[in-house]
């Protein structure tokens, strides 16, 4: 069974119809129990940093999850990329779960448009369990104005152009995450959670 993370934000039901369409098992939950007995966890997130941690923490989710990464499959999306590393410029003081050395910062692109919205490609950096089985320089699909910057480069899987380098997903060991949205980006978005479900 694959747990969504359910903390108040986030395009939780967009997930999980993917992962039914796929004919995978998973449920959209907060609670603490489901999420440790759960084979995979899948945390998703829209919205400001700040908010999505403090909702994390009043759940008591943190502990749970930072557990979780280091135990199981685990796969980010979007927001919940930006939540494994340690600060976000969005939210100045707000400690993130750190299970990623690095911090998040506003995506700087001189004569583009922020948020960065719409489909672009992107280029596989690294060999990726999540990653393969895709056509080169695939397009997915993106909305956001921040973008992850590790203090280990090495974790960078993939990145696109726009404006500049932008980091669109990272990974090590068995935390995967994605800053695009696979929930939305066509058959190459459902490879990737089929890659996740096979992993």
């Amino acid at each position: 069974m694959i747990a969504i993370v359910d903390y108040g934000r986030g395009n939780l039901f967009s997930v999980q119809k993917a992962f039914n369409f796929l004919g995978t098992d998973a449920v959209i939950t907060a609670d603490i129990e489901k999420i440790e007995k759960a084979d995979k966890v899948v945390l998703p997130g829209v919205g400001a940093f700040g908010d999505c941690m403090n909702n994390l923490q009043a759940a008591g989710l943190v502990p749970v999850l930072q557990k979780a990464a280091k135990i199981k499959p685990f796969l980010g999306i979007c927001l919940g990329l930006q939540l494994l590393f340690e600060t976000s410029e969005e939210s100045p003081g707000v400690r993130g779960l750190g299970v990623f050395r690095g911090r998040i910062e506003k995506i700087s692109a001189t004569g583009y448009k922020v948020p960065h919205m719409g489909w672009n490609n992107i280029f596989i950096e690294n060999v990726n369990p999540l990653l393969g089985k895709l056509p080169e320089r695939p397009y997915v699909y993106f909305v956001h104005s921040y973008h992850a910057v590790p203090a280990d480069p090495s974790i960078i899987t993939s990145w696109t152009e726009y404006g500049g380098k932008v980091t669109t997903s990272v990974g090590q060991k068995n935390v995967q995450a994605m800053q695009f949205h696979p929930e939305k980006s066509g058959a190459v978005g459902m490879q990737i959670l089929q890659n996740f479900i096979d992993w």
